[in-house]
């Protein structure tokens, strides 16, 4: 059988699926047109601002928005805030004193924000006096149990990461998170609960923040920012936390009062608008490859017995070779640098040598179509994003090419 004869039995038995991430982005692309026109976008709200940025409608107004789209009463977003490690760095600072305890509750964090919380005096949360503590998923889920073990009085931040990093397992759905924060609140905890939700905006119709999460935090150049969005991150959440964490991405005398732009804001708020379109186009992505790939015998998460719950897929391959080969075809198949061919380099933050594909129009943007993986067992390639679904099905062409 040909590879796009292939495809499209692929795409056949993925039918129903389709039909609900399409229905999914539909709920979400409303949900984003009435908060659009509810907070009365116009254009003077595109236009940048100098200085000290005092009265920047432009960023005001996409705060207020982003914060109705995630059911929140307060939001910053910001190109100033450089990456999503960037903003969850801001948020942590932000929320943390001295003596208090973060305690992670999806086991130890991605390896770019563990330097930011116990690295050696660096400027770390460590540095700052702040106490680390976590404790591992369960199948799958938290562990009830033992995140009641762990809970006292010095916690002050609960923190949950819903993607995976570089670990092989599901991302966390809304309902998992929606049941540990109603856990957390009943066994007595009063501070933050708060949620990296890289790579998971509008993979449902419910954000963490709507699901009983203080704190919302994420990067533009992921599925926020549609595509367009060229730097930037999102902080959103409950109106106290949000003006603490506002005196730290500034200063605590002007908080967000200041903040200025001189590009302007449109492709942030055109990005927002087009989001829950390009996530589908990137889940519909996700989906062909893991259903081509799952023939193919290789091991796959998340599996295809449901929708995903955010737009990363990890390939698990029997050499650092194949491993190798599928990102490179990635690159191949990219509109930008597809001539390269990618080599595993000591990229800053990671401890481990990291292979990334990453042809993209926005460096580093994993909302475009991407896939990176530490080059070293088990051999996890880990593939996301796509801005649209064809891109995504002419890279898989390009991949069944290689390993078949």
């Amino acid at each position: 059988m040909n590879n796009k004869k292939f495809i499209e039995q692929c795409e056949f038995k993925l039918s129903e699926k389709f039909k609900t991430v399409e229905e999914i982005a539909y709920f979400n692309q409303v949900k984003v047109l009435n908060a659009f026109r509810e907070n009365r976008v116009a254009l003077r709200h595109f236009n940048g601002t100098t200085g000290y940025g005092y009265d920047d409608e432009g960023r005001d107004c996409l705060g207020r928005l982003y914060a109705q789209v995630f059911g929140a009463e307060s939001g910053i977003v910001s190109p100033h805030l450089l990456s999503g490690t960037h903003a969850l760095t801001v948020a942590l600072f932000g929320l943390l004193r001295p003596k208090d305890i973060l305690l992670c509750i999806t086991g130890m964090p991605y390896d770019t924000i563990r330097q930011v919380i116990f690295g050696e005096g660096n400027g770390s949360l460590k540095d700052f006096g702040v106490k680390f503590d976590y404790c591992d998923l369960k199948d799958g889920d938290f562990d009830f149990k033992a995140v009641k073990s762990k809970l006292n009085d010095g916690v002050k931040v609960v923190y949950i990461q819903r993607s995976r990093g570089y670990e092989l397992r599901d991302a966390l759905s809304c309902k998992q998170i929606e049941n540990v924060c109603k856990f957390l609140r009943e066994a007595g905890f009063a501070g933050c609960i708060f949620v990296d939700n890289c790579y998971g905006e509008f993979v449902e119709k419910k954000e963490p923040t709507e699901a009983g999460a203080d704190i919302v935090v994420g990067s533009l150049i992921k599925n926020a920012g549609g595509g367009l969005a060229q730097n930037g991150g999102y902080i959103c959440g409950n109106d106290k936390y949000i003006q603490q964490i506002g005196k730290r991405l500034t200063a605590p005398s002007i908080g967000l009062e200041v903040g200025s732009y001189a590009s302007g804001y449109q492709y942030l708020y055109q990005g927002l608008f087009l989001a829950p379109h390009t996530v589908a186009q990137a889940i519909k992505t996700s989906l062909l490859i893991g259903q081509a790939m799952g023939e193919l015998g290789f091991e796959n998460y998340p599996s295809l017995d449901k929708i995903p719950y955010d737009i990363t897929r990890a390939i698990k391959f029997d050499s650092a070779e194949k491993m190798v080969n599928f990102i490179r075809e990635v690159q191949y198949a990219s509109p930008i640098d597809g001539f390269v061919t990618c080599e595993p380099w000591d990229m800053p933050g990671y401890d481990e040598k990291i292979i990334m594909a990453a042809g993209t129009f926005v460096s580093g943007a994993s909302i475009e179509l991407s896939a990176d993986g530490p080059v070293k067992p088990p051999y996890i390639a880990y593939f996301q994003g796509g801005l649209t679904y064809e891109h995504g099905k002419y890279a898989l062409e390009k991949i069944l090419s290689k390993l078949r």
